[in-house]
């Protein structure tokens, strides 16, 4: 029989779930040092599985690891070989102790924004920028960062350990950047962002095998997204993202079977799509297109909520969607781009013309799992079934998803019996 956790240790991961990013930003912007904040709380953490266990958990959970966190930091400080040159700091931390914690967990600054900002500098490269925002501000455990990347524990430990020494030694600022710089973050941060709410919904790697969507990193993205959008909601590009997602978003009870099987859009009930979630999306996409400063996730939010229009799959506009998805070609140029644009003239135009828009990105996509999975069907369409089996094939040796794995060796065995 598997142990039932205990009332400490469920408190203390549930806290660390919902509010880690709120102690680290609050106890960063505190101290100035980004990976003593990650430290003093992993300490306080520790002390709390004892003293939690005695004298019961707190009322306020957040109020008491941030306080013993803070006092954590004190302690290191002291015991640091440099102490003269920070002793100025640890008298004004201890001084300002008293005034900071009585005003109350409900009034600690929120500075997560801040943090995310931190997490996502273009100092960093790309998979730890992402890997360290799920950890710092999402609180999931390295365990489950690891596992989001297919990458094994350790690894992913010793990649967030050197993140966190490389912000500290560069003396990355906790700040919110300004000007032309603040532009060129929120690019990185949007990224960020989008990439974590791909790998929820793709789930390349999911607990639960019976949907095979992470819905924890879904609605961490949808949090980061709206965080940025309260701050900066006159940027055309936030607003769009966040649209793009809670439209995407909007259809994740429809992809799966009761089984876990893989059903395409198409082919999805469209009654359980979330329709108070494609308003929430096309409202926001409604207000920004207005603006005139048309971005690619904008682009993306119009073409997911044209889908969302539509009462059913012969009803879509595919002409406008061929449109748009041009469009995003022009402006963004990317293979998958165009990998979209075929499959919506395969439905919009005809499927010889998909199949040489297809042709002219072969090679940019060849290990592309997307690409032989749409060339496979659209080639099944046109009639040429081996060449079709052929492209399942190639999709299948590239897929890791059970139930996408499963849903191509059907149609690949209908190929066979015709």
């Amino acid at each position: 029989m598997t142990p039932v956790p205990d009332p400490v240790h469920i408190a203390i991961e549930y806290t660390m779930r919902e509010d880690r990013g709120r102690i680290i930003a609050a106890l960063t912007a505190r101290l100035g040092d980004f990976e003593l904040a990650q430290d003093c709380l992993s300490d306080a953490c520790e002390s709390a599985l004892t003293n939690w266990a005695h004298d019961g958990v707190p009322k306020s959970r957040v109020g008491w690891l941030l306080q013993v966190a803070h006092r954590r930091a004190i302690d290191r400080l002291r015991r640091a070989q440099n102490f003269a040159a920070k002793s100025a700091q640890i008298a004004v931390l201890e001084r300002t102790e008293a005034a900071f914690f009585a005003q109350g967990e409900h009034e600690i600054p929120d500075n997560r924004l801040r943090l995310m900002f931190t997490c996502c500098h273009p100092a960093l490269e790309e998979k730890t920028r992402v890997a360290l925002t799920l950890r710092t501000v999402g609180g999931l455990s390295t365990q489950e960062v690891a596992r989001a990347f297919l990458d094994k524990t350790p690894a992913m430990a010793q990649r967030l350990a050197r993140a966190r020494s490389k912000i500290s030694r560069a003396k990355i600022p906790f700040v919110i950047p300004e000007g032309a710089d603040l532009a060129e973050r929120i690019r990185s941060v949007l990224s960020v962002v989008y990439l974590i709410f791909n790998e929820g919904y793709g789930a390349t790697n999911a607990v639960d095998r019976k949907n095979e969507i992470r819905i924890d990193l879904c609605d961490e993205a949808i949090f980061l997204a709206r965080l940025m959008y309260g701050y900066c909601p006159e940027n055309s590009e936030v607003a769009g993202l966040l649209a793009l997602i809670l439209i995407t978003h909007s259809r994740h009870n429809a992809r799966r079977t009761s089984n876990g099987g893989y059903i395409p859009l198409s082919e999805q009930d469209r009654t359980l799509w979330d329709h108070a979630m494609i308003a929430q999306g096309q409202a926001l996409l409604e207000k920004t297109l207005t603006k005139g400063q048309v971005g690619p996730y904008q682009l993306q939010a119009a073409i997911g909520a044209l889908h969302g229009e539509a009462t059913g799959a012969q009803d879509t506009d595919w002409p406008q969607i061929i449109a748009l998805y041009r469009l995003l070609v022009r402006i963004e140029g990317s293979a998958v781009a165009q990998l979209n644009l075929a499959v919506a003239v395969s439905y919009g135009d005809s499927a010889e013309a998909a199949l040489d828009l297809l042709d002219k990105i072969e090679d940019w996509l060849s290990q592309y799992q997307p690409y032989h999975a749409a060339r496979a069907d659209i080639l099944g369409r046109l009639g040429d079934n081996m060449a079709a089996i052929a492209s399942y094939d190639a999709a299948l040796a590239l897929t890791h998803s059970q139930s996408e794995r499963s849903f191509l060796q059907m149609r690949r065995a209908t190929l066979l019996v015709k």
